[in-house]
Order: structure tokens, then C-alpha cells, then sequence
């Protein structure tokens, strides 16, 4: 077993544990249940326990009102699932995104998961969700929203510009009130630009 502890950023910080059986896994989550702020990411005998930050949680709220700002404007029925946590030992992993979304009808497989990433990890979050098979996945990372799409045609997320769920949206005039100095503000000139 090793230990890797990252504290490049002051922001999230998290903590890489290899070789831990899912039974580890549990007992370890179990230890820190209670314990605000603290994420886990599990796949594949590779933990990442996880610290989120103000930062990292005011990014992924403001993705998600700007998201759900669209989508009431739009007239698309969606069910916000938040980061219920998804996976299992079967699939050989467990992780609580940062949001996730049910477009139409609710259903046990997020539509739409987003992850905000301010310090990479080392587990892959694709094959996670690929194993899952959530058809959409959205990246913040850098100071750019990145989407990728599960592709019908070879099983595998593909980058894009765009979303496929959402081919109206404009992603790059959602990304530029992702970091806008006030978050109400954010959202409500959003609206105005969306409403042009």
C-alpha cells in the first residue's frame, strides 16, 4: 500500500492510497462518515480521499444554476440528482459527483454528471463513468469547460465543443459566467444573454 498526499493548490487537496481491497474501501469511508467536506474516489483497488474547497464548491453551484438557468428557460424537464453517489463493487468503483442530472424522467444513471477539477487526481473519471454509462460528462478544469460525450458509434467518450444533450446551448457563453465576479449576477446576466 502506498500513500501519496498532494498539497500542491490551497484549495482541494486529497490524499491517493493504492492496493485497498473494496472492503478497506468501505471501512475507511466508514471512518470518516461525518466528516464534512471529505470525498472518495474508488476504482480499481485505488483510493482518492478528497478535501473540497469554498472555491470548488462555489464553481460546481454556480455550473449548476447557470445549467438549470438554460434548461427552465428552454422549457427541458430535468431532476437535479446532486452527487448521489454512484457505482458499486461489481463495477469496481464508487464515486459522488459534483452534480448530476436526469433529463425528462428520473432514472438510476445520471444523463448529465459534472465534475469540477481544481487538483488533478490520478484515478481516471471517464472509465469510471464509462463503466457506468452516463452519456455526458462535464470537466471544469484550467478555467475551461470541457464535454465529453459517450459515443454511439465506438463506446468511448469523445471530446467536444458542444453538448449532444443540449445542442443549443452555447457552451463558451456558459463558461465565460462560470468565474464572473458575483454569482448572482452571473446567472442573471446569463439569462439575459441566452434570452437575446
Amino acid at each position: 500500500m502506498s500513500i501519496t498526499l498532494d498539497k500542491r493548490q490551497l484549495h482541494d487537496t486529497h490524499c491517493m492510497i493504492q492496493g485497498i481491497s473494496w472492503t478497506q474501501f468501505e471501512n475507511i469511508e466508514l471512518a470518516f462518515s461525518g466528516v464534512a467536506g471529505v470525498r472518495f474516489v474508488y476504482l480499481d483497488g485505488i483510493l482518492e480521499i478528497m478535501t473540497l474547497s469554498p472555491e470548488h464548491e462555489d464553481i460546481k453551484s454556480t455550473i449548476g444554476l447557470l445549467l438549470e438557468s438554460y434548461l427552465r428557460q428552454v422549457g427541458t424537464c430535468f431532476y437535479k440528482r446532486g452527487s448521489a453517489t454512484l457505482g458499486s463493487q461489481a463495477l469496481g468503483g464508487r464515486k459522488e459527483p459534483d452534480e448530476s442530472y436526469n433529463l425528462i424522467v428520473k432514472k438510476s444513471i445520471p444523463d448529465l454528471v459534472i465534475e469540477v477539477i481544481l487538483t488533478s487526481g490520478s484515478i481516471n473519471l471517464l472509465d469510471f463513468y464509462h463503466r457506468i454509462g452516463v452519456p455526458e460528462v462535464w470537466y471544469w478544469e484550467d478555467v475551461d469547460l470541457q464535454v465529453y460525450y459517450l459515443s454511439a458509434s465506438n463506446q468511448d467518450y469523445e471530446a467536444s465543443k458542444q453538448s449532444k444533450l443540449f445542442p443549443d446551448l452555447n457552451i463558451s457563453i456558459l463558461s465565460r459566467y462560470i468565474t464572473y465576479h458575483d454569482q448572482y449576477d452571473a446567472v442573471a446576466e446569463f439569462i439575459k444573454e441566452i434570452s437575446k
